[in-house]
């Protein structure tokens, strides 16, 4: 635990309410979405900029490691602390501007993305990025990731969406950067630095966000097809269509039956491999003849169905599958270990083929789903933590899925982010020359490594 007198100081930063020490607050924000678990040595949960300001000033000054969390709905462990202070942003969950003009939205780290999401929807206006966490996780905790999501397939990721960042440097220096012009090259890009850097480079306490005016029509469908590798191929063949959907989602035969089993939707069990695709606009016509093109391309590519959903109802069954694979392989096995890793489309099938291969190879199972339309997979490996041996072959195959996506041109994560999980492989997907770099960046503006430490750059 912190030294009682730098307790006070907090308390008198934030109030004595939002200070937590007892040992069942440690062990309520020792853990994110993962099986890791650090346990801090105090919980802090500030109201406002200038509170962050005074707690980072206190943490410099101490010495004291500070790790800023979200909702801790992250999937690399990015928000485990080791010790010190976990920095809880959840309070900070105001909504500060919708201007409809500039059609922009100006909110604190803490809102909730689908709250974000209905806010503006009610102006008629549009937040594409949609995480799978969407109703828990929180748009500082996006920003530091990089979140991504089924529709960045259209509409591209968090970072094309951060126009401005206000935030807290290590020693308490409040720095805004970014603004409402639509070009702004005034300055090195700030907030895309600041963007995927999962909190170790600064503490994002307000973000500048960019909105689009909301589509009117929506229709959504789904292709079966007997083999993988035809739906992988199909994913390229709607893209040279000319067709850019808003989603193309990939759920391979292990997840179908784990998605099925859960919910009874209705899910084609003997299908090797099932897309979720979609279309948007504020053009019946357009959107309609986009949902016929793609429905041809997938039949000529081998799907042996493709249905389109009549009723948002149906709409809503087809994504309450999608959206719930994550719980459904929960119930198979008490962990799972979801990967992230990102490949050139090209590469796709050959990307399932060697997965489906390590999966064999040490008979473990492994879901594959994820959005295929930009080369996205999530493969998941289900296991039991409390086999030590089966932990030890899960360490290989997750080895073995990274070596997998980087023999093919790809990465390590495509919007998980690195945290604690992915840190021991980054020298091998960056080089010693790029991670040199990132960590001459960290040492500038933290210089004594207490913002997020052992995440992101070094161990």
């Amino acid at each position: 635990m912190l030294d009682r007198r730098i307790l006070k100081e907090l308390e008198d930063v934030v109030g004595k309410k939002y200070v937590l020490t007892s040992p069942e607050d440690m062990v309520a924000y020792s853990y994110d979405g993962t099986f890791l678990e650090h346990r801090p040595e105090a919980v802090v949960s500030p109201d406002s900029t200038d509170q962050v300001s005074g707690i980072l000033r206190i943490a410099s000054r101490e010495h004291i490691a500070v790790v800023p969390r979200g909702m801790a709905s992250g999937l690399a462990a990015a928000s485990v602390p080791y010790q010190g202070i976990a920095l809880s942003m959840t309070r900070m969950n105001r909504i500060l501007e919708i201007d409809e003009t500039n059609m922009t939205a100006t909110v604190e780290a803490g809102v909730v993305t689908a709250d974000l999401q209905t806010a503006v929807e009610a102006r008629g206006l549009f937040y594409p990025p949609d995480p799978s966490s969407i109703k828990h996780s929180t748009i500082g905790g996006n920003i530091a990731c990089n979140a991504g999501g089924p529709r960045c397939l259209k509409y591209g990721v968090t970072k094309n969406y951060v126009m401005g960042l206000k935030a807290v440097l290590a020693d308490g220096t409040v720095l805004e950067a970014g603004g409402k012009p639509i070009k702004y090259v005034t300055s090195y890009d700030l907030p895309a630095l600041l963007t995927g850097s999962e909190g170790t480079l600064a503490v994002i306490t307000e973000a500048l966000l960019k909105l689009l005016v909301k589509p009117t029509v929506i229709r959504t469908g789904l292709a079966v097809f007997d083999e993988l590798d035809a739906a992988s191929l199909a994913v390229n063949a709607i893209l040279r269509a000319g067709i850019i959907p808003v989603t193309l989602e990939l759920m391979d035969d292990t997840t179908i039956h784990t998605v099925e089993e859960y919910l009874h939707l209705g899910l084609p069990l003997d299908a090797a491999a099932v897309l979720i695709f979609e279309s948007d606009g504020r053009d019946e016509g357009v959107v309609q003849n986009e949902m016929e093109i793609m429905a041809g391309v997938f039949r000529t590519a081998g799907a042996r169905e493709v249905r389109v959903a009549k009723s948002e109802a149906e709409r809503n069954a087809l994504w309450k599958g999608r959206r719930s694979v994550s719980p459904s392989l929960a119930r198979r096995r008490p962990n799972k270990l979801g990967e992230d890793i990102s490949v050139p489309r090209s590469a796709i099938p050959e990307a399932i083929r060697r997965i489906k291969a390590i999966s064999q190879q040490y008979s473990l199972p492994i879901a594959i789903f994820g959005h295929a339309g930009d080369g996205n997979l999530h493969p998941n490996i289900m296991f039991d933590r409390r086999d030590a041996e089966e932990w030890a072959r899960v360490e290989q195959a997750s080895a073995a899925i990274f070596d997998v996506a980087l023999s093919l041109g790809g990465t390590l994560t495509g919007e998980h982010g690195i945290g604690m999980l992915k840190l021991p492989f980054l020298t091998k997907a960056l080089g010693p020359v790029a991670l040199d770099t990132m960590r001459r960046i960290k040492d500038a503006l933290d210089p004594q490594g207490i913002l997020n430490p052992g995440k992101k750059v070094r161990q």
